[in-house]
């Protein structure tokens, strides 16, 4: 079975862990800066970071409408966390200036979780991923406040005072979380991308 090739969004953020899990999911994977780097991949990770730096740095190394035009001709995209809310068609307490590519007809709400010093840990059960619930890790982190039709709810928070939230979603060849898996050594959802790319492809 030939790996997928998936980029990671090297713009800002927690690049080097996605890569690493990505490739412990079996995919060849790599950093992507540019929009020739982009041209070679079939999936792109947009990783956790700081949303609105990801949103400006989008347009200096010009990546912006290259990935729309990539989005908007099918290719699989996860994003998690700041990714997450880099998809989202609106975005709640978002700065003026930012500017996301809008591929999931949702509403999120940034830093909806609280301050990094709310940061928390909870387990989270996703749909379509075989096995126990995943240890999800929120670091200041959005919610879905809003789904449109043609979105699917993967997973929700179980317990706690977020209870509920939903976390995880997809809307066809896109997927986001609000958690950040690559920094917890379970593989299982990059190797659900894996898979939705390598089905894309």
């Amino acid at each position: 079975m030939t790996a997928p090739v998936i980029g990671v969004l090297a713009l800002q953020g927690d690049v080097r862990e996605h890569v690493a899990a990505l490739a412990g999911a079996g995919a060849d994977a790599r950093p992507v800066r540019r929009p020739a780097e982009l041209d070679a991949v079939d999936g792109l990770v947009i990783p956790g970071g700081e949303s609105t730096t990801i949103s400006k740095l989008a347009d200096i190394f010009e990546m912006r409408e290259p990935i729309d035009k990539r989005i908007a001709g099918g290719m699989p995209v996860y994003g998690s966390c700041a990714g997450m809310i880099m998809l989202a068609a609106e975005v709640l307490d978002g700065r003026p200036d930012q500017r996301g590519f809008a591929g999931i007809e949702m509403t999120v709400r940034r830093n909806a979780f609280g301050r990094q010093v709310d940061s928390f840990e909870a387990p989270v059960e996703i749909a379509g991923v075989e096995g126990e619930p995943f240890h999800a890790i929120f670091i200041r982190a959005p919610w879905v406040e809003r789904v449109g039709a043609g979105v699917e709810v993967l997973g929700r928070v179980t317990s706690g005072p977020a209870a509920g939230r939903v976390v995880a979603v997809r809307q066809g060849h896109l997927m986001a979380t609000s958690f950040h898996p690559e920094l917890t050594g379970d593989l299982r959802l990059h190797r659900y991308f894996a898979d939705l790319v390598r089905a894309a492809a």
